[in-house]
């Protein structure tokens, strides 16, 4: 079997869909899905989402270089899906999908209360790069849901159930695989 050359094109896939919390600086407040989001870099944390510039959200972050990434879940595919194809111009969708806003540590934007894991950004950077601009952004507060902190601490992703999206297909993550290191760890003997 060979392999077929497709024209350029994202094919970096799964992606995580993630919930964006923004507000404006009047106070309104939306939520919208982001498939194009990822970590920058470590030290300083940082992440990136990538939004076009049409979307009712993008004024708010342009506004207050603020927002908060909302991971999330099995449980709010369905949500998830309604924020990416609503606008914030024509419903309210914290109503509408029973989403509970809670205020942030250090930000303007909402957390979702019904999410695994909330990170807080400002905006350091808009790159205008084309069909979206992207908002390179530090993380300056992270919340993680006590539901999901095992008996060692640390959080458990499994349990959370978290969901990615390819192709315009909603999934869960499967069964762990290894540990990373693994494959170079020594056999405990």
């Amino acid at each position: 079997m060979g392999k077929q050359s497709w024209k350029p094109g994202n094919m970096l896939y799964p992606l995580p869909a993630v919930l964006v919390s923004v507000a404006d600086k009047q106070g309104n407040q939306n939520v919208f899905t982001v498939a194009w989001a990822g970590t920058v870099c470590s030290d300083p944390a940082m992440v990136s989402i990538s939004v076009r510039p049409e979307r009712h959200s993008y004024h708010m972050i342009e506004e207050t270089g603020e927002f908060v990434i909302n991971l999330t879940t099995a449980k709010l595919a369905y949500a998830t899906d309604y924020c990416g194809v609503k606008s914030g111009r024509d419903v309210d969708k914290f109503k509408e999908m029973h989403l509970t806003p809670i205020p942030a540590k250090e930000v303007s934007a909402p957390l979702i209360e019904e999410s695994p894991v909330n990170i807080e950004c400002k905006v350091k950077q808009i790159l205008k790069l084309g069909t979206h601009d992207m908002f390179l952004a530090e993380v300056v507060a992270v919340h993680a849901d006590e539901a999901y902190i095992n008996e060692k601490g640390t959080f458990s992703l499994a349990a959370a159930d978290p969901m990615v999206y390819s192709h315009g297909t909603y999934y869960t993550l499967g069964k762990e695989l290894g540990k990373f290191g693994y494959s170079v760890r020594k056999k405990k003997k």
